[in-house]
């Protein structure tokens, strides 16, 4: 069965809105398509432009509803939620009675560095500091995990997007990060979105994919859509991928609850790797 789950609708920072994306994965023969716009509840200000406001929540939800009734494809709603330490209480206590089909977490800040806003952000930074930002975004991802708040792992690498690298060994806080990921039974996207950015490479690495299996984490595939014609950008590239690690299955969601299916079903025919970048 085919299934995408990170995709974003105008409600956020996607190029379209819910019903064109609707209409996509019937033509792509897609048979859950999940809805899981930008959420952040900060630690202190304004939630960031591309993430959508409170307020949109009923909204958003009373829209999914509607298009689920109109296409083939059955709509998932979800959302992707920042992670900030220090307010897992916080984000739990808003999500739970949303009824969401599944929840992405995600770290897009390191306290108050945006890593995947520009790629200017990074070119001002030392090496030092560079590494000073894989490592504390590693930190966050092992405390994201500890708080359970979510059923995905989203772009779980995502501080090497604009190419600028650690270089020395962060395996002292990577491999707590996934120990903490397996323990809390979350799953692990593997995100195609990396292949069209500077860093060229989906999110996990393949030495990350390999510590993943070795853990037992489950997997899915997503390609973090922003336009209808991404829905399964380069699912078949990602799905080889997983079958070189060793994987087989891949997780499917519906009201919190998780179950697999065959990998083998997960992309469609055909589907190859197409580089190029994109602009978001």
């Amino acid at each position: 069965m085919l299934a995408s789950y990170h995709n974003h609708s105008h409600y956020s920072d996607g190029k379209a809105s819910i019903s064109e994306l609707a209409q996509a994965a019937d033509a792509f023969h897609i048979k859950e398509l999940g809805i899981s716009d930008h959420f952040v509840i900060p630690p202190k200000g304004e939630p960031p432009r591309w993430a959508m406001p409170a307020t949109a929540l009923p909204s958003y939800a009373h829209e999914i509803k509607m298009v689920n009734q109109e296409y083939a494809c059955d709509l998932r709603m979800g959302l992707e939620v920042d992670w900030f330490e220090g307010l897992a209480d916080k984000i739990i206590d808003f999500i739970e009675p949303l009824h969401l089909d599944y929840v992405l977490g995600s770290v897009h800040h390191v306290d108050s560095f945006c890593i995947d806003g520009a790629a200017a952000k990074w070119e001002r930074l030392n090496q030092e500091q560079i590494n000073q930002v894989h490592h504390r975004y590693w930190v966050l991802m092992k405390s994201m995990a500890e708080s359970r708040f979510c059923d995905i792992v989203a772009h779980i690498d995502l501080p090497k997007k604009f190419g600028f690298l650690p270089d020395q060994d962060l395996a002292n806080v990577i491999k707590p990060a996934l120990d903490a990921i397996a323990e809390a039974g979350l799953v692990v996207e593997l995100n195609t979105a990396g292949w069209h950015k500077r860093c060229e490479d989906a999110y996990p690495s393949v030495e990350i994919l390999h510590e993943c299996f070795a853990r037992n984490i489950p997997v899915t595939i997503s390609a973090d859509a922003h336009l209808p014609d991404h829905l399964l950008r380069d699912f078949g590239a990602a799905a080889q991928r997983l079958t070189e690690v060793g994987y087989r299955q891949v997780a499917r969601f519906k009201q919190r609850e998780v179950w697999f299916e065959p990998l083998a079903d997960a992309a469609p025919d055909g589907g190859e790797f197409r580089s190029g970048r994109d602009d978001f």
